[in-house]
């Protein structure tokens, strides 16, 4: 069994370069707070019920929501919340990427103080930013935007500098490529040094090995051609069941959702349409510009269908692996939530069981999306080379 290590090599190199773009010289930050309007309503109110011999508490039980509680865990985020103390969240601060107006911009997340309502302000080189649902805005272009607009922040390309940074999810992506890239170099060694039946880490990764070789690769790629996309084959097999196993695990540095994050299934599903794409013969292309038995005239109405049927192979792809993975971690939220909405302990132990068996469940849906993933690419590489007969 022979696994090439040109993969490794590159992804060696692109972690080196993303992690020297963190040792730039950060520039000078400081930060400001700023009072709204809303803060300002509320004292108001406050001073008029006093005035007519009202009590006002000092605190105010917040209703608890179950939505957001959900999508603040599957959405990604500048920094990793680990627990509160003394009403204070501790939490692992991630760096803060930036290319605004003034050229690129590096500080660290714990400067917004947590806020993610856009009610702090960052003074970073006398560039005014807020944070608003994990997307940093210019402050004054903030305040012009209406709620539709702040809600969908992500497209309002005017309002927000161009943000690089490395968020939980490419925190995860970076250690999950890290890992792989330690376990396979420990297993290269182990095969370099015993020739014989292997031991340790390379006995137990070599039956996974051979199961992507001979049940998803030989089979649907074909024995001539299936060692030259091994290694993509491989790679992405490892790299989406390590960090699907990574998003069940709800304790730093873990407890990302990467693989339920549609750019990322994206991006995966775009790599598999390159390399089917570009690895396409003659007999391929053929079949989509003439395809056999369809009379002539149709031609014009065949093209167009075979061409949407080369976009909706990588949609399912991408489709597939976010709607999977990001259900399972609604359900499991919203088992927990149970106990904070019905407000008692007793329904503690058959949430608990619930998550329980969720959990156990998640473990093998986290292997199977894995393996449809890696088949179906191999099912499209495999038809993209494949030799038709023509008689």
């Amino acid at each position: 069994m022979i696994i090439s290590n040109k993969p490794v090599q590159y992804l060696l190199v692109t972690l080196l370069a993303l992690t020297s773009s963190i040792n730039f010289a950060s520039t000078s930050v400081d930060s400001v707070s700023v009072e709204h309007k809303n803060v300002e309503v509320t004292e108001e109110s406050h001073a008029a019920a006093s005035a007519h011999g009202e009590t006002v508490g000092h605190e105010i039980e917040k209703e608890f929501n179950a939505s957001e509680l959900i999508n603040s865990h599957i959405g990604d985020s500048h920094d990793f919340h680990i627990a509160d103390w003394d009403g204070h969240p501790i939490s692992f601060n991630l760096p803060v990427i930036l290319w605004t107006k003034n050229g690129l911009e590096i500080f660290s997340s714990e400067k917004f103080h947590h806020d993610n309502l856009g009610h702090h302000v960052v003074d970073a080189n006398g560039q005014k930013l807020v944070r608003y649902k994990e997307v940093i805005f210019y402050a004054d272009k903030f305040e012009e935007l209406s709620q539709e607009e702040r809600d969908n922040g992500a497209f309002a390309f005017d309002a927000r500098p161009l943000d690089f940074s490395i968020t939980k999810n490419v925190f995860s992506m970076l250690m999950s490529a890290i890992i792989l890239f330690f376990v396979f170099f420990a297993v290269a060694r182990s095969y370099k040094k015993n020739e014989k039946a292997p031991k340790g880490l390379a006995g137990f990764l070599e039956p996974l090995v051979t199961f992507v070789r001979d049940e998803i690769a030989i089979p649907n790629i074909g024995t001539k051609k299936y060692g030259k996309y091994m290694p993509y084959l491989l790679t992405i097999f490892f790299f989406i069941w390590i960090n699907n196993l990574i998003g069940l695990i709800p304790f730093f540095p873990f407890s990302s959702n990467l693989t339920g994050n549609i750019y990322f299934t994206f991006v995966m599903a775009f790599i598999t349409f390159v390399v089917t794409t570009l690895s396409g013969n003659k007999s391929y292309w053929g079949h989509i510009f003439n395809t056999p038995g369809v009379p002539v005239w149709l031609a014009p109405i065949m093209i167009p269908v075979e061409l949407i049927g080369m976009l909706t192979k990588p949609f399912a792809l991408m489709i597939r692996l976010f709607a999977n993975i990001t259900a399972g971690h609604i359900i499991i939220l919203s088992l927990v939530s149970l106990i904070f909405i019905f407000k008692t302990v007793a329904i503690g132990p058959v949430s608990g069981a619930f998550v329980l068996f969720m959990s156990v469940l998640e473990m093998l849906v986290a292997a199977l999306q894995a393996y449809v993933f890696t088949l179906l690419s191999a099912l499209f590489i495999g038809q993209a080379v494949e030799e038709h007969d023509h008689h």
